[in-house]
């Protein structure tokens, strides 16, 4: 699998990566064994870099992470801290409460440094703070953590956490539904050596191609229970695109897909060839979708045309709804 360097970190990273929020909660049940198999199915199909959080399932997916990395050399992970406490307030991103969930998090992986810590979406407040950034310098200097970013909901936010000098990553919701940040975001990151981080690549599945009118979720499946922002930022939920306009954007991006690939494959590949992503983290419930998904970066990049047709369908169809919140 191609690599690219991952921003300010100094490692590089296969272009298609695993994204283990599905391995711990909010998408079903997941069993250990499936966790697992996740793990192992993308591995061998040459991911390098697998993204995390303590807060998915209370450190289960971290947990899950670290045994499988007891049998693995050479993989990347990267986790995010600051979501455990509700309500979100931006005076617990402080110095000591770093140090406390980066602990639990190098207990639960396994592992004396973290590879890449990320804050997990804080409040915008935060990413203005010198505090904030000075205590993550400070985890740098102790050992706890190699490097760090933030994973933001906004460009506004990923722009202002850019110009930080010690931001080595932004992981930012980046598909075919969610265009704004190609305008400025991608474009500062790269100035600047920051690595870019595409998550919700699938627009929490939309883009699959597996779904219709009728598809129905688990009650403990976010595309259940957030669709109006309930429990978390609603565009992290099928990006924010109303369910039924996310369908009709599929059906007209379908014609595009080359013969013989899916559309999660398309999907993946259209941000692979965006210039200034450094790895796609999409998720998977299966091995064999880890491996599909694994295979995207075998698809040669997209034509102009191709490019051209996904760029229409946007401005028609999502980003009346989409284009001036994120």
């Amino acid at each position: 699998m191609q690599k690219r360097e991952l921003g300010r970190t100094g490692r590089r990273v296969g272009v298609v990566g695993l994204g283990a929020w599905q391995l711990g909660a909010d998408w079903g049940e997941v069993d250990e064994d499936q966790a697992l198999g996740v793990l192992s199915a993308a591995a061998d199909s040459g991911v390098t870099f697998i993204d995390t959080a303590d807060v998915y399932g209370d450190g289960r997916s971290e947990r899950l992470v670290g045994r499988f990395l007891k049998g693995r050399d050479g993989i990347t992970v990267a986790t995010k801290m600051g979501r455990r406490i509700a309500p979100q307030d931006p005076a617990i991103y402080a110095l000591h409460n770093f140090r406390a969930w980066t602990d639990r998090s190098r207990e639960n992986l396994g592992v004396d440094t973290l590879d890449l810590v990320q804050l997990h979406c804080p409040p915008t407040p935060v990413y203005s703070s010198d505090e904030v950034f000075d205590g993550l310098d400070t985890l740098v200097q102790e050992g706890r953590v190699a490097a760090y970013g933030v994973s933001v909901e906004t460009r506004a936010e990923a722009l202002t956490a850019i110009a930080r000098p010690g931001v080595a990553s932004v992981q930012i919701i980046l598909n075919a539904l969610r265009l704004g940040p190609l305008l400025e975001v991608l474009p500062a990151a790269r100035a600047a050596g920051v690595g870019i981080i595409a998550r919700v690549p699938l627009a929490s599945g939309l883009l699959s191609g597996r779904y219709d009118a009728s598809t129905t979720f688990a009650d403990n499946d976010h595309r259940s229970y957030n669709r109006n922002g309930e429990a978390f930022d609603v565009g992290e939920t099928f990006s924010g695109v109303e369910f039924e306009t996310g369908l009709e954007a599929v059906r007209r991006l379908a014609p595009l897909v080359p013969p013989g690939a899916g559309m999660a494959a398309f999907a993946l590949r259209w941000i692979i060839d965006q210039p200034g992503v450094s790895v796609v983290i999409p998720g998977a419930r299966n091995a064999s979708q880890a491996r599909a998904n694994a295979a995207a970066a075998d698809l040669p990049p997209l034509t102009a045309e191709q490019l051209e047709a996904v760029q229409g369908v946007y401005d028609e169809l999502i980003a009346p709804q989409v284009a001036d919140r994120w």
